[in-house]
């Protein structure tokens, strides 16, 4: 059980148990069903106190089957439900709540806290059911793994502001502003894969590995945006029977739905190879070829859409090799080097809500339907060591990236943009550090210095830099630096083995989208004449997101008969961290960040049988 500061209360329940059937057989079960405690209060009629607490439940049941002493059969199911009743998200504006209203009172949103209209939720049900199957025979081994998921993801959003935002422009009175309008995204995935694998047996100076891969999957991404009384406002403005007209099949009362489903087959073939050249040098040659095809429909319907009905086709295949080297220094001591090819597969954007955009929008977003594949090289060299009461891992990588995939907000039109950036890379130094000066104490270090940045000014019609993609700017969500540092030491109180244990995590400076490292602070400008406000109220907001600190703390103890308690304090110093960045309709509408959990204080107990 958990308490969360200034929050609500939060804890959990697990059990798992191992059941012998025969010499040859077993089965193992878990079950577990966890409450989050929420953290975010929203005023406004949709509001509460915690509005983004949530549960989780699931439980697997895997098998274990050997009827012969070369066949292991493992089949397993997997079933979780996780439920939020809201989101982190911390409001620096909102087009009902701010500063420069002047008929309905002004409101200054303050930390952890938001405005609704209507409450939120979120929901993700999964199913998995796999079967790993190994075969023996003698000098190499078969194994089969099959895996068929299905998901289904509900993530549904107070978008008032958004559809306000959108009333506004269009001219709607004010009581078509203030309607209470609903975005529910849906997803429903199910996908089927198959791995086979022949590996080499036993010892020896060559090792090896082959084995072919196939992947199904049908995903079904569906919008809607639900708003009652609004297809009167609409036929009022536009005339009567625009509301009908522009529906394209989809229900009335909701200006904007869109249907995709896609459809995504893959296939690959894998190798690799190992040979000891030396009793110290190792040399590893390794390989995948790759071909994907993916089909997808995107029809869209409301006074929001452009009406489409697309088809689309996306196809690639390639080869990425992989080449290692690893020379044994000493017993304790390896060096390793490795170069590896990686890709990401293009595709298709989703056409603009046309209506939406303005028109500097739509001339800045509107040429960018596909996007290419992106490829990159990874290079690296590092170190392991490992010796008595000290172990030490580094690493040096340098990645260079080609057609790099950029998302991008498109500004007014309420739609993301993903573009290729020609060049980028990404370099830094790793490293993992355990060190035990004593048989009590143990200390641990670990973190990673980044330099990740554009080598290419990508341009839109007009010549301007498009999103901040300039040469040498950051590249999205990397910070330069992040550290985590701990230590335990164990001792002995009352007889019974207890432990402490302290560590302090350092995320640096991030930047959520490219844009946002140019003319920052950013001042947003809304229209907001619907609630007495400016006909322009303009919003400072500074984008970079900074570095933060996280300390936590824990104190655990065994008792006798395998029980055993654990008090802990996450995040001692109640850091207030922001993690990401949301504008909805380049801040039209409404402006927040995704920030952190409080201070939580709790006690875990367990028990073994």
């Amino acid at each position: 059980m958990n308490k969360i500061a200034d929050g609500g209360s939060g804890g959990g329940v697990k059990a798992a148990i191992n059941v012998p059937i025969n010499d040859a057989a077993a089965m193992r079960v878990v079950g577990y069903y966890t409450k989050f405690g929420g953290w975010i209060d929203a005023l406004g009629p949709g509001g509460g106190k915690d509005v983004n607490s949530g549960e989780r439940t699931g439980g697997r049941v895997s098998f274990t089957f050997q009827p012969t002493r070369d066949v292991t059969i493992t089949p397993r199911l997997v079933t979780q439900k996780v439920t939020a009743d809201g989101f982190n998200r911390q409001e620096a504006f909102n087009l009902y709540a701010n500063r420069f209203t002047t008929t309905v009172a002004p409101v200054t949103l303050q930390d952890r806290q938001q405005y609704l209209l209507q409450r939120e939720k979120f929901e993700d049900k999964t199913t998995i059911a796999d079967a790993t199957i190994k075969v023996g025979f003698g000098s190499f081994d078969l194994t089969s793994v099959t895996t068929y998921t299905d998901r289904d993801i509900l993530v549904s959003r107070d978008a008032s502001a958004l559809t306000g935002s959108v009333s506004v422009d269009l001219g709607f009175p004010s009581a078509g502003v203030l309607l209470p309008s609903r975005l529910n995204d849906t997803t429903k995935f199910k996908g089927f894969t198959q791995e086979l694998r022949l590996s080499s047996a036993g010892k020896g100076p060559l090792q090896w590995l082959v084995g072919a891969f196939f992947a199904d999957t049908d995903r079904k991404y569906a919008q809607r945006l639900p708003t009652p009384g609004y297809d009167a406002f609409t036929n009022a403005r536009f005339g009567a029977g625009t509301a009908a007209a522009v529906a394209n099949g989809f229900p009335l009362e909701s200006p904007y739905n869109a249907d995709i489903p896609y459809n995504l087959k893959q296939t690959a073939i894998f190798g690799e190879m190992s040979y000891e050249m030396t009793k110290q040098l190792t040399a590893t040659l390794g390989g995948r070829y790759y071909d994907y095809k993916e089909e997808r429909t995107f029809k869209s319907g409301g006074l929001f859409s452009d009406g489409n009905n697309n088809f689309d086709k996306t196809k690639s295949d390639g080869f990425n090799p992989r080449v290692l080297f690893a020379y044994k220094a000493s017993d304790s001591v390896t060096f390793n080097g490795q170069a590896s090819k990686g890709f990401r597969l293009g595709g298709v954007n989703d056409p603009l809500n046309v209506p939406l955009c303005t028109a500097q929008d739509r001339a800045i977003f509107g040429g960018y339907q596909r996007f290419s594949d992106e490829s990159l090289w990874n290079y690296e060299i590092g170190v392991k060591m490992q010796k008595p009461g000290i172990s030490f891992n580094a690493a040096a990588f340098y990645t260079r990236m080609k057609d790099l995939q950029v998302t991008l907000d498109a500004g007014s039109c309420s739609s993301r943009v993903v573009f290729n950036v020609p060049k980028a890379h990404s370099s830094g130094i790793e490293l993992e550090m355990t060190a035990r000066p004593t048989d009590n104490l143990q200390l641990a270090l670990s973190g990673a210095a980044v330099n990740a940045v554009f080598d290419s000014t990508v341009r839109d019609g007009s010549g301007a830099v498009l999103g901040g993609i300039r040469d040498g700017n950051r590249l999205p969500s990397v910070p330069k630096l992040q550290l985590t540092a701990s230590f335990t030491y164990n001792f002995s109180l009352a007889g019974r083995e207890s432990y402490i244990t302290a560590s302090v995590q350092h995320v640096g400076s991030r930047f959520t989208q490219p844009s946002d490292q140019e003319n920052n602070p950013r001042t947003f400008v809304a229209n907001l004449p619907f609630l007495g406000a400016p006909a322009s109220a303009a919003t400072t907001v500074n984008l970079e997101l900074p570095s933060y600190n996280v300390v936590n703390l824990s104190t655990g103890m065994d008792f006798e008969r395998g029980l055993s308690a654990v008090l802990y304090v996450n995040n001692v110093t109640d850091e207030k961290a922001l993690l990401s960045f949301d504008r909805e309709r380049g801040g039209r509408a409404r402006l927040g960040f995704a920030t952190n959990q409080p201070r939580t204080i709790g006690v875990t107990i367990r028990k073994t049988f």
